[in-house]
Parts: C-alpha cells; structure tokens; sequence
C-alpha cells in the first residue's frame, strides 16, 4: 500500500520537476537581474547580503573539507611510513656493515698499539690550535688566500697548518698580532706532499688558481683512478702525514685533476694547528731585546 502511494506522489511531481528544470536558467537570469538592481539602488542591501552568504559560505566549506584535509593527511601519513620502512631497512643494513667495520677497526687498532710497543715508536705530540673566522676572501684571479682573524697574539704562528672540517685547507704564510694569511690549496704557490691512499704512491699536489689541483712527479708505473683519495704524506716537515686533502676527479694532459675537499668559497672558520714540525718555512727571528736607559 505503501509502494502504491509513494508511486502515484511521484507520478503528481512529475510534471513540476520539469518545469523546474526548464525554467532553471530563466530563473538564475532573473535572480542575478534582481541583484544587479539591488546592488545599484541599495549597495547596502548587497554588501549585507554577500556578507551573510559569506559567513554561511565559510563554515559550510571548512566543514566539506574538513574530510578532504582529514583523508590527505591519511595519505601523507602512509607514504610517510612506506618511505621510513624502507629507511629503516636501508639502515639495518648499514648498521651491519659498521658493526662488522667496527670489528675489523678495533682489531687493527689492537693491533696498531702493539706494534708501536713493541717498535717504541713514539706517541703523537699533543697538538696545540686556535681557531679562526675567515674575514676577507682574495678571490683573485692570481692568488689564492684568506684572510683569518687569528694572529700570533692568539698563538698563531707562520707555518701553522690550517684545517677545516672537511681536510686540509692551506698553510699559514704570514702573520700579524692579530690576524694570519693562509695561502690556499689551489693558489699556483701551493705544493703538498701527497699520498695516494689506496696505491700509496707519493705526488706533489700543485695548485694552478683554477679551483683544483694537479698530481706531479707521480711514479711512470702509478694508475691513479678517479675516486681515489689523496692525503698528505708527511715529507718536507711542512704537513703532517695523513690529512685529507681531495680526490681525483679527471685527467688532463696525462696528469691526474685532485678536487679538494675544502671548498675555498664556503670557508668560514678554519684550525691554525701547530703540529710540532720546524719544516722548511724559515721562522722570523724574534726582535731584539731592548736595554733599559739609565
């Protein structure tokens, strides 16, 4: 009975539902006539009116999208934990090769101080440093250097090794009571005794001012191959043995191009590092002593 009555209801609004919707679009005409009227003889009545819509408009629109914003942060959250699983598989494994590293380095070290017990090699000197802000920047074409704030009234001294967190920087060249010159890797003054790290094969990095340095006087029978690392090895008494200095990148010529790893434009602190070695660099002779008048 039920079905019955609902049917003959819609059979009777049949025919209003379509004139409705033929006459929809003359209705909307209408309605923004009536506006337009109303907006030029009462703006008032009009600005009233579009601030009620938008009042009601804003807590309509942020209640419909309060599930849009809900279900995005569903999917930020997904991918979010998908990309931190296979983060976290990617350091697991990671994880086991340093550990396995780190069993190999504890028996070398082992190893390493039994050695020198046994040979009486002599400790390290206990290293003395200031460190200093890079203040000037040549940025010359024909020299390489920067200017630190650190002077032999600091500790600073001519010969000093400048070190940055990522190796070998340079060396200091000149000194003032309160700041140094460090002469940089690249400048073409520039020759550091290197090493190979992985042949062993001894060079002299040279600078040429083009941002990277050249390999010179490598042995006819060494290889080197790109992504070798090349260190400092210690001949000259001007560097010590094993700092970082770059790795090489390209040939050209026949000789082995060395990009630091110090990066000249982005040097904001440096380590003066006195590392005990006289070295060649000739030191000034301290001033006289001067006698007191009478």
């Amino acid at each position: 009975m039920a079905f019955r009555r609902q049917g003959s209801v819609t059979r009777l609004a049949a025919p209003f539902r379509g004139l409705a919707q033929r006459n929809a679009a003359l209705g909307l005409v209408l309605l923004c006539a009536v506006l337009i009227v109303v907006g030029r003889a009462e703006p008032r009545v009009l600005e009233r009116l579009r601030t009620l819509v938008l009042d009601v408009a804003g807590p309509v629109a942020d209640a419909v999208s309060q599930p849009v914003v809900a279900s995005q942060r569903v999917a930020d959250r997904i991918a979010e934990l998908l990309s931190l699983h296979s983060e976290n598989a990617i350091l697991r494994e990671e994880n086991a090769r340093l550990a396995q590293w780190q069993v190999v380095a504890r028996s070398l070290d082992a190893e390493n101080r039994e050695l020198r017990r046994l040979l009486q090699v002599p400790g390290d000197p206990p290293l003395g440093f200031v460190t200093g802000r890079v203040v000037a920047n040549s940025g010359g074409s024909f020299v390489h250097s920067v200017l630190v704030l650190a002077g032999s009234g600091d500790g600073a001294a001519k010969g000093h090794v400048a070190v940055a967190a990522d190796g070998l920087a340079g060396r200091v060249t000149e000194i003032g009571e309160r700041a140094a010159r460090v002469l940089l890797l690249t400048d073409m003054n520039s020759n550091v005794p290197v090493v190979l790290e992985r042949s062993r094969e001894r060079a002299i990095a040279a600078g040429d001012n083009s941002g990277r340095l050249r390999l010179l006087f490598l042995a006819p029978a060494a290889q080197p191959q790109i992504g070798d690392r090349i260190v400092t090895s210690g001949h000259g008494g001007v560097f010590p043995p094993g700092i970082p200095v770059g790795a090489v990148v390209g040939f050209r010529d026949g000789i082995a191009l060395v990009q630091p790893f110090v990066e000249a434009a982005r040097l904001e602190y440096v380590r003066l590092v006195d590392y005990g070695l006289g070295g060649i660099l000739p030191q000034p002779a301290p001033p006289p002593a001067r006698s007191r008048g009478r």
